[in-house]
């Protein structure tokens, strides 16, 4: 009867997504949305289908690392971008039970955002428009005027 249950513990921790599979994915989405790009559009430009990159997006699926080179060229970041802001408790090593040494391989830590500014659809909406505004000037004061709104930190 333990070995069942066991069994069945087991089976359902490979079926639930990777903490860092999830993140990358989220991460995939956030520029793809940042960049007013559909799933499907993003699809043709791998060779995929829109529920293979809805899949990655949600982390279901592993992202390997000749596709995720292909999703940064396709999306215009570095390979890096899939990993920031990620928080310091995905930088544990669970075999061993504790943290890496400098977080992620040899770098040293970074700060993160500690709210989900950069995933609220507003700031989206808000940072397509303002890169849609040509004018380098305009687009400028526009970012004095809304820095200028906001309360001093």
């Amino acid at each position: 009867m333990e070995e069942v249950a066991e069994r069945n513990a087991t089976s359902e921790r490979e079926h639930r997504p990777s903490p860092i599979d999830v993140h990358v994915g989220s991460r995939v989405r956030l520029r793809r949305t940042l960049l007013g790009m559909s799933q499907e559009k993003l699809g043709e430009a791998l060779g995929l289908t829109f529920q293979q990159v809805q899949k990655y997006e949600r982390g279901v699926n592993r992202i390997g690392a000749s596709r995720l080179f292909d999703l940064a060229r396709v999306l215009d970041v570095p390979v890096s971008f899939f990993f920031d802001d990620m928080p310091d408790a995905m930088g544990a090593n669970p075999a061993v039970g504790g943290r890496r040494s400098g977080g992620y391989g040899l770098s040293e830590a970074q700060e993160g955002f500690d709210d989900d500014t950069l995933h609220r659809r507003e700031t989206l909406e808000l940072v397509r428009a303002y890169y849609r505004i040509t004018d380098p000037a305009v687009r400028k004061r526009v970012f004095d005027l809304i820095k200028s709104l906001a309360p001093a930190e």
